[in-house]
């Protein structure tokens, strides 16, 4: 196989990638995963029923809301249930050159996304009539320039019994703590349940074929680390799991997620219900006994930010695949330490990109060595094997064996022009995956006129150098394509990457464009080895 079909190849292979990978987001997931997986059935009690429906559609605010900043977030709780109503992420504009920071939690009529936890049950604050209306000391909390650490009580008391929930903001940090203590004054034992969910409205899986993200729930149990669960998942079935420890809910978009991660110290149990055009994603925790005279605090974490993997793993076990590398993980995940290990010496996320690009290209230096060699050696033999089709004829048994014969007479692969090939698509796959989940190159400049490695280039000139240098790799190769149909379809492959690149984001452009210029000197510094040692290209 000559170097003109493995491009041929190629071509094939990122067409066929792009349209899978925008497939896979568009489409529901298989099963549940392998495992114990138990299926929670639930019952006809109150708790459940109110925390399934009745209680928690409700999407009025009231007029007490409180705000709580740190030094990376400002959150916006309404008093009446303490749920957090907003988000926003300091270090994060919301658009390019905005001084509009980006809101991740929102209470808007066009967009619904809110974090919601309270206490259900015999002696829960949150009922029928509604949910229940906490007190604070103030209305606007910030975290002291001097302090690492934000505590935020609201409290209640109800019919003896004292309710304090706190919200714990640290320097620096993306989790929020958000801890129950229940003081049971009464003379009897007490009977709650904690609940955490989200809730959005039903929105698209969104992406495109150029930029596939996705944007709707996840989930991790014991049994399975991750797996999504979108919205069109939520509307055909409710998801009812259990886990023991070690599991979390969240509900995604590119580059950010939210999520609930419990500290129950028991079972905790999963679902997920749709209602008059909104998805709900929650946990519940067991049953919990107070007994009379007695406090306990019931602990529990929201993670509400960008996709930090480093942040993310110290929080939560697993919450860091919420950085979706797909089944390439084990080659994407390391490459993006590597890409962040460059920025943290070159502090330009643009040259590092150049760098990791010539670094990984050296890596597989001895695939393209072997890969051009092979080809070279075919084509050596292209007269032999002509003759050989002018003698034999039609007789496909004979002309195998005797090509057979030729291949091992010349120590040569057919194949050896292919395996290479085959082996480096794992790694381009898994580099474009690294970059496009890298929330580090969001709004990130390079130089010049690329201000944003995760926005297409404005001016397209990125990738039209990237069509241009691919055009020239083919002029290097020498062809024995003959077939007119091949021909003019490689001749179009220049102009359909470049079609296709236009939207894509800056940083993977630059990376691509990058390689084939690494590919045009290895392949220089290859075929003038060649050369040298006989093997003449015929151009």
């Amino acid at each position: 196989m000559d170097f003109q079909r493995n491009i041929l190849l190629i071509g094939l292979m990122f067409v066929s990638f792009m349209l899978y990978i925008n497939w896979n987001e568009t489409t529901k997931p298989q099963s549940q995963g392998q495992g114990a997986i138990q299926q929670v059935q639930h019952d006809s009690d109150v708790p459940i029923s109110l925390n399934a429906s009745q209680l928690l559609i409700q999407n009025s605010v009231s007029d007490n809301l409180i705000t709580i900043n740190s030094d990376v977030l400002t959150l916006t709780i309404d008093t009446r249930g303490g749920d957090v109503i907003r988000a926003e992420l300091e270090e994060y504009n919301a658009k390019f050159n905005s001084r509009d920071k980006f809101v991740l939690l929102k209470h808007d009529s066009e967009h619904f996304f809110v974090a919601q936890s309270g206490l259900i049950g015999l002696q829960g604050v949150d009922t029928l009539n509604g949910r229940a209306k906490f007190n604070t000391t103030a209305t606007d909390f910030k975290l002291a320039e001097d302090k690492d650490e934000l505590r935020v009580p609201l409290t209640l008391t109800k019919n003896g019994i004292t309710y304090t929930k706190i919200f714990i903001l640290k320097r620096g940090s993306y989790a929020v703590d958000v801890d129950y203590t229940i003081h049971n004054k009464t003379d009897k034992p007490a009977s709650i349940q904690m609940y955490a969910q989200l809730k959005q409205n039903l929105l698209d899986d969104g992406g495109s074929l150029t930029m596939p993200t996705y944007h709707g729930g996840a989930y991790s149990t014991d049994d399975t680390k991750y797996k999504k669960y979108s919205f069109d998942d939520m509307q055909d079935k409710n998801l009812n799991l259990t886990t023991v420890k070690d599991g979390w809910v969240a509900m995604m978009q590119h580059y950010f997620v939210a999520a609930w991660i419990p500290h129950s110290g028991g079972e905790t149990y999963l679902y997920t219900r749709t209602n008059n055009g909104q998805g709900f994603i929650g946990i519940r925790y067991p049953i919990t006994i107070i007994a009379s005279g007695t406090e306990i605090s019931i602990h529990s974490t929201l993670w509400v930010g960008p996709k930090l993997q480093n942040q993310m793993e110290e929080t939560a076990l697993n919450l860091n695949l919420t950085v979706d590398y797909g089944w390439l993980w084990f080659i994407a995940s390391p490459l993006h330490w590597l890409l962040a290990t460059i920025h943290g010496l070159v502090n330009n996320w643009g040259i590092a990109i150049i760098l990791l690009t010539f670094i990984v290209r050296g890596a597989m230096y001895p695939l393209t060595k072997a890969q051009y060699t092979s080809m070279a050696k075919m084509r050596m033999l292209q007269p032999k094997l002509t003759e050989m089709r002018e003698r034999i004829g039609d007789d496909r048994q004979r002309m195998s064996q005797e090509m057979m014969s030729l291949y091992k007479k010349e120590k040569v692969n057919p194949l050896g022009g292919c395996f290479p090939l085959i082996l480096q698509m794992p790694i381009f796959i898994a580099l474009y995956w690294a970059l496009m989940e890298s929330v580090e190159l969001r709004h990130t400049p390079f130089i010049l006129w690329i201000q944003d490695l995760s926005a297409p280039d404005p001016y397209y000139v990125l990738p039209l150098m990237m069509g241009i240098s691919m055009f020239f790799i083919q002029k290097m190769s020498p062809s024995t394509v003959t077939d007119p149909i091949q021909q003019k379809i490689m001749t179009f492959m220049p102009v359909l990457f470049t079609v296709f690149f236009l939207w894509f984001p800056a940083g993977l452009v630059l990376y691509w464009f990058v390689s084939n210029i690494v590919t045009l000197i290895q392949q220089t510094l290859i075929y003038r080895t060649l050369e040298k040692k006989g093997l003449h290209s015929q151009k």
